[in-house]
């Protein structure tokens, strides 16, 4: 993913059961986190275009 600009840490995977929704709530909040701390991905924010 790295070489379309997708930064490490922002795709994750977890196997959680349907039965597992104390686990389920943990890993939401760790990525979530994960990705609050990481900020923008500056290559997909739209900039302003400028028109001379």
């Amino acid at each position: 993913m790295e070489h379309m600009g997708i930064e490490p840490g922002r795709l994750q995977f977890s196997w959680v059961s349907s039965a597992e929704s104390t686990k389920f709530v943990k890993v939401v909040n760790e990525v979530s986190e994960t990705i609050k701390k990481l900020g923008p991905n500056d290559r997909f924010v739209k900039k302003e275009i400028k028109v001379a």
